[in-house]
């Protein structure tokens, strides 16, 4: 005879506490959400402002300084196909969402990760959080976003910040506890305070592993704003959506080929930033 174990009500819970929290709180997230669109369209229309042989020179400038001639003539002829496909508006609001879900994901990632690299305590309890937002499956993080922010790009930029910030805590943790001891202990022995030890010593030390941290950050962006073109996100991934929904294969091609274009020119610009 079978076993009748009741279901336990997970799913009916979490949406009881979505329910709870837009009720409760739909000021909080209204205000978000008015400052988040007035930052995208800020953004944005600044990129748009500038022809596109202008943001090509000083895309291309910051290769060169960065990096090598070399990234800055690829940056040119990449950014230069993109426009040549009719994909440069699509690209600026790509653009536009990965900087402002990078630096939101960075400023509230870096003290976290601070935080968990001084605090054993805090590292046993962050880290299995941390794993769980890694394994979570991209699509879930729309979910939220929805009832929180409604349809469009607040809601895109919501879930790629959650869905991006893991990598960022992780290296800044993993950067201060890898500078070595011995420069703590001589550090301790001019009796340098903690916050001294952090500014002077662990954090300039780290920061070649923060900026790997980063850089994963920005690619976990990329990938999470082109999901999120199924709930109304603007950009390369709504083309991408669109030919799929038409049965337009090489339209969806142009547009796969433009993301990747954004992400090595992304790529190589902080991967070189990092080693220097």
């Amino acid at each position: 005879m079978a076993i009748d174990i009741p279901r336990i009500p997970l799913g009916d819970s979490i949406e009881g506490g979505l329910d709870f929290l837009t009720t409760n709180y739909s000021v909080v997230t209204r205000g978000i959400s008015r400052v988040t669109q007035t930052g995208i369209s800020a953004l944005n229309d600044a990129l748009m402002w500038l022809p596109e042989w202008g943001l090509m020179a000083i895309i291309a400038l910051i290769c060169w300084r960065v990096a090598s001639v070399r990234l800055a003539i690829g940056s040119v002829l990449g950014l230069a196909l993109i426009w040549n496909l009719g994909l440069w508006d699509p690209m600026i609001e790509t653009l536009t969402l990965v900087v402002i879900a990078t630096f939101v994901a960075v400023i509230i990632a870096l003290p976290f990760g601070v935080f968990a690299a001084l605090s054993d305590r805090f590292y046993s309890l962050i880290m299995p959080v941390l794993d769980f937002m890694q394994t979570m499956p991209a699509f879930v993080y729309l979910i939220p976003a929805i009832p929180f922010f409604g349809i469009g790009s607040v809601s895109a930029i919501f879930a790629t910040v959650i869905f991006s910030m893991p990598p960022a805590i992780r290296f800044t943790t993993l950067g201060i506890r890898q500078v070595p001891k011995d420069l703590i202990e001589a550090a301790d022995a001019f009796g340098a305070t903690r916050s001294q030890k952090l500014i002077k010593i662990q954090l300039p030390l780290s920061l070649p592993t923060i900026m790997a941290g980063i850089n994963q950050t920005i690619m976990l962006a990329l990938s999470m704003v082109v999901i999120a073109a199924m709930i109304g996100a603007d950009g390369l991934g709504s083309e991408v959506w669109r030919a799929i929904q038409r049965l337009r294969p090489g339209d969806g091609f142009e547009a796969g080929i433009a993301v990747v274009i954004l992400a090595m020119l992304l790529d190589r610009i902080t991967q070189a930033v990092r080693k220097k």
